[in-house]
């Protein structure tokens, strides 16, 4: 397989990737190697690791990271209430003590968290870590291990080894700077809001039956409504919300009923600021200059 027809398959899929995404999803595929993805929320990070399990035909499993993540979250945990019945039972049968914890520190009570998860799959799997900037910098050396060696060291058992070497897919927003450490194991590219001839064929793709002048009005108005001064920028996402909420309407023209297209604005603003930034005079103006 060649990267252009990786290009082509996400394609297929309703996922319009650009030639260097496209590239650096055929390299770390290739390559076994992690791919970092840094960009603005909405622009469909998140989306192309859906899409590439799909078309692998494997499982997809996705680590959402917030502050105060840990191990016990992300990577195993012990079952101890399975232990401490065990325990109890053990006592009652006056066992050693060496071999009930050689019995409860074994597999059988071993709680198996999204990384864990991953390297054991039969079937190499496609491991979504999202949002990995919104996890402590300390939980950012629980992954070194794992994107380096593809293992796991869980003290009471040893090291475990990656049964298949997932496709690991990371994705940042910005919030904090991620460390060197974590960017060396990983390829990179930077996925930024599409230009207007890309947006238009994700428009395409998803909706196929819009009719082509509203798909220009809708794609137009989202391009320059991010150039207004927001709070958050509507993405592809809230860009294909609102062309279902317009079809389902059965608005024609965005300039046909500036009341209903201003309501409709409830697809893309999703802050009170942003709300009150585009009054119907600013989207009047915004349809006038996507038309």
């Amino acid at each position: 397989m060649s990267w252009q027809k990786l290009q082509a398959d996400l394609s297929d899929t309703g996922y319009v990737a650009s030639d260097d995404l496209a590239m650096a999803l055929f390299l770390a595929v290739t390559l076994g190697k992690p791919l970092l993805l840094e960009g603005p929320a909405g622009v469909g990070k998140t989306q192309i690791a859906k899409t590439l399990a799909e078309l692998q035909a494997t499982k997809l499993i996705r680590l959402q990271c917030y502050e105060g993540l840990d191990a016990s979250h992300a990577i195993y945990e012990w079952n101890y209430q399975r232990q401490l019945l065990s325990i109890r039972a053990s006592a009652e049968e006056h066992k050693p003590s060496g071999e009930v914890e050689d019995h409860i520190f074994s597999e059988k009570f071993l709680l198996q968290r999204p990384l864990l998860e991953a390297i054991r799959q039969e079937k190499p799997a496609v491991l979504l870590i999202d949002e990995i900037d919104r996890a402590d910098e300390e939980f950012e050396a629980y992954l070194l291990e794992i994107l380096s060696d593809f293992q796991i060291t869980i003290p009471e058992i040893g090291t475990i080894v990656a049964t298949s070497r997932p496709h690991v897919i990371l994705t940042a927003n910005g919030a904090r700077d991620l460390s060197d450490a974590l960017r060396r194991r990983c390829l990179y590219n930077y996925v930024d809001y599409p230009d207007r001839g890309t947006e238009m064929a994700i428009l395409a793709k998803r909706c196929p039956a819009l009719e082509d002048r509203l798909a220009e009005q809708i794609v137009g108005f989202v391009q320059a409504l991010r150039k207004e001064e927001l709070e958050k920028k509507p993405g592809i996402a809230e860009m294909l919300d609102w062309a279902a909420a317009l079809a389902g309407l059965g608005v024609n023209d965005l300039a046909d009923d500036p009341e209903q297209t201003q309501a409709t604005l409830v697809c893309l603003l999703k802050t009170e600021r942003d709300r009150a930034a585009v009054p119907k005079e600013v989207q009047q103006r915004l349809v006038g200059k996507a038309a």
